[in-house]
C-alpha cells in the first residue's frame, strides 16, 4: 500500500480489521480518532451507522497489510462507530515450547483477548518453530481461514502443507461442539494469521464501501453520504 492509496472514504454496516504485516499505516477518521499502527499491530474499526476514514503509509514508504471486513448483525448495523487500537506488544500471548500465539480477539489455550466484539471473532497471530505445533479448538459452525504470512505450515490432522502467501479455508460442519485445528511449522517454521467467526445467516447486500441487509438500505447509505448525514 503506497501513500495515497486509501484517502478519506466512507463505510457503514461493518467492522474493518487491518493488520500490518510490514511497514506502518497512519489512520484518521471523522470521529476524531487518529494514530499509527506498525508491523505486528492491528486496527479494529466499527463503522456502524457510518464513518469516514483514511489509511496511509507514511511519506516515502509502503506498507504490507491484510484487511478483513466483518459483517455486523442487522440489529447492530446502525450502532455508534468505535475504534480499537490493538498494539501487538500489548496483546495477551499464549506461549508453549516453539510456539508464540498473540491473541488479538477471542481466545487460545486459556488466554483471552479484551477486544470488544459484536459477534464472536477469533483472530490469532502465530509464530511456530520447525516441528512445533499447537491445537486451536473452534466451534464446528464457524467459518475460518489461515493465511501463512511467512515460512510454511502444516494444517489439520492430515498435515496439509501451506506455503507463504497461501490461504487455507476451513470448512464448517453442522451441530454443536468444537473442532480441534492443528497448526504446525514446516522445515523453516511459520508465521500465520487465523481468523474465525460465526456466520450470521442474514441477507447480505453490498454496494462499494457499504454492507447492509437490503438494497434499499444501500441506497439510503449512499444518500446519507452525499448529503453529509453519514
Amino acid at each position: 500500500m503506497p501513500r495515497g492509496a486509501f484517502p478519506m472514504h466512507p463505510h457503514r454496516g461493518i467492522e474493518t480489521v487491518t493488520y500490518v504485516i510490514e511497514g506502518a499505516v497512519e489512520h484518521r477518521d471523522s470521529a476524531g480518532n487518529a494514530g499509527v499502527i506498525r508491523a505486528g499491530d492491528a486496527q479494529w474499526m466499527t463503522a456502524g451507522r457510518g464513518i469516514r476514514h483514511a489509511e496511509d503509509a507514511p511519506a516515502g514508504t509502503t506498507a504490507h497489510t491484510l484487511q478483513v471486513w466483518i459483517n455486523l448483525p442487522a440489529a447492530q448495523k446502525m450502532t455508534e462507530p468505535r475504534y480499537q487500537d490493538l498494539t501487538g506488544d500489548a496483546m495477551p500471548v499464549r506461549r508453549e515450547p516453539g510456539i508464540e500465539i498473540r491473541v488479538f480477539s477471542g481466545g487460545s489455550g486459556g488466554v483471552a483477548s479484551p477486544t470488544l466484539n459484536y459477534v464472536p471473532v477469533t483472530m490469532l497471530e502465530g509464530r511456530i518453530a520447525p516441528a512445533a505445533a499447537f491445537t486451536q479448538p473452534l466451534p464446528r459452525t464457524y467459518n475460518a481461514f489461515i493465511l501463512v504470512v511467512a515460512g510454511s505450515a502444516r494444517i489439520g490432522h492430515s498435515g496439509d502443507w501451506v506455503k507463504a502467501g497461501q490461504l487455507a479455508w476451513l470448512t464448517r460442519a453442522e451441530g454443536d461442539g468444537a473442532s480441534d485445528i492443528v497448526i504446525g511449522g514446516y522445515d523453516d517454521g511459520a508465521r500465520v494469521l487465523l481468523f474465525a467467526g460465526r456466520p450470521l445467516g442474514e441477507p447480505v447486500v453490498f454496494g462499494g464501501p457499504f454492507v447492509m441487509n437490503t438494497q434499499v438500505e444501500i441506497q439510503q447509505a449512499f444518500a446519507d453520504y452525499r448529503s453529509g448525514r453519514l
